[in-house]
């Protein structure tokens, strides 16, 4: 979808294990964060958006209102909580496009927030699992992870060994993380550290080591939108254009290799901001697992089905290369507090186009591409943002 919005100002907590922090405390950091780096009044804003998925996970069921207590002055301030899955962050970005796109709102405030750590790791994992049609309701210490262990045995079986593969996906993410200061993990790996099994990288679902997981994270990242620049330390960032995909539930119904709904929601977001693939200078996407990003280097056309290491190899999903993907680290490194993740991503990817990314910045970048997924490929949102100075 066209659009004429753009990002005012943005704001983003660490992300990482942390103690002292309340979801409430986070939505509020974020917000203020952005708020005043937009150089928007609270009272100017028209509706909050918040992305938070919870299932479970903290015991407050309606967040919407905690943004409220960045200020009395969002006092009657319509706001509401989206959650879908792990695409609940972009959704929310979407949904205040919406508003702004209909004439509906002036200026909207985005947060996305998760508190994950603390928590017993079944309660994390069956929570993660609800997000599952098949296994919603039953009890997992690794969430998500087997299941894409199945993707990556899948992936074995069709186009052969990808151990390495991903250990170099792994290794990559972590050297980015490494110079990233909201990131959970910032220490780099290498590829031999990533590719052999071991006491402290144990296999959690063969394939997939510890290293090819993204971490359980806390955090929270926000945006302000709206039609015209405030900000005067950063120019505003366009929004080029937009699209969302969804895919059928139930795993039997999806070749767990296709990333079909993905693929759609890619090619229809580049298509509505009148670009390819080639004109992008980075790409954040959701790389929950290493197999994730391999499968979406093909998705978007990097590389054919079955080789998406050549990606990889000739540097060009590498800082430097033709597609820088993930500069931030990614989930993998970054973390993936789930409602922040796609915020989160808008918000860096805006960092990056705006020339103040505090960790690897990509050098004179125009037009940047985020991809946010829930489930297993099941819910899809991809923005193409772009610079205006």
């Amino acid at each position: 979808m066209v659009s004429d919005s753009l990002v005012l100002g943005w704001g983003h907590t660490p992300f990482g294990k942390l103690p002292a922090a309340t979801l409430e405390s986070l939505v509020t950091d974020a917000g203020t964060a952005a708020l005043a780096d937009a150089e928007v009044d609270a009272r100017d804003i028209d509706l909050v958006v918040v992305a938070h998925y919870n299932a479970g996970m903290d015991p407050l069921g309606f967040a919407s209102s905690l943004a409220l207590q960045i200020s009395d002055d969002l006092f009657g301030v319509p706001a509401l909580r989206v959650e879908n899955a792990c695409a609940s962050g972009s959704t929310a970005v979407h949904v205040a496009l919406t508003h702004l796109d209909a004439r509906q709102a002036r200026r909207v405030l985005v947060i996305g927030a998760e508190k994950m750590t603390g928590l017993p790791p079944e309660t994390v994992g069956g929570a993660l699992l609800g997000a599952d049609y098949d296994a919603a309701g039953t009890t997992s210490v690794t969430g998500f992870t087997g299941l894409f262990a199945e993707v990556a045995r899948a992936y074995e079986e069709r186009y052969g060994p990808i151990g390495d593969t991903l250990a170099r996906i792994a290794a990559k993410s972590h050297r980015q993380g490494a110079l990233n200061p909201y990131a959970h993990l910032r220490k780099e790996l290498s590829e031999e550290f990533c590719a052999t099994e071991s006491a402290a990288n144990p296999m959690i679902a063969a394939p997939l080591r510890r290293t090819d997981c993204s971490p359980v994270s806390d955090g929270a990242a926000a945006l302000v939108l709206g039609r015209e620049p405030t900000s005067r330390s950063h120019a505003a960032v366009r929004v080029a254009g937009r699209a969302a995909a969804s895919d059928f539930l139930p795993a039997a119904k999806r070749d767990p290799l296709a990333f079909a709904a993905t693929e759609l929601a890619w090619h229809r977001a580049l298509e509505s901001a009148g670009v390819t693939t080639p004109d992008l200078d980075l790409a954040e996407v959701h790389d929950c697992f290493t197999i994730a990003e391999l499968q979406l280097y093909e998705v978007m056309g990097l590389a054919p089905r079955g080789h998406g290491r050549t990606a990889l190899e000739d540097g060009t999903v590498l800082p430097g290369g033709a597609l820088p993907v993930n500069p931030s680290g990614g989930l993998k490194s970054k973390g993936h507090p789930v409602g922040a993740t796609g915020v989160s991503q808008h918000a860096l990817a805006c960092m990056q186009l705006t020339g103040t990314f505090p960790g690897e910045q990509i050098p004179d970048a125009r037009l940047a591409a985020v991809h946010n997924m829930g489930g297993l490929a099941v819910a899809n949102h991809v923005t193409v943002l772009a610079a205006t100075e």
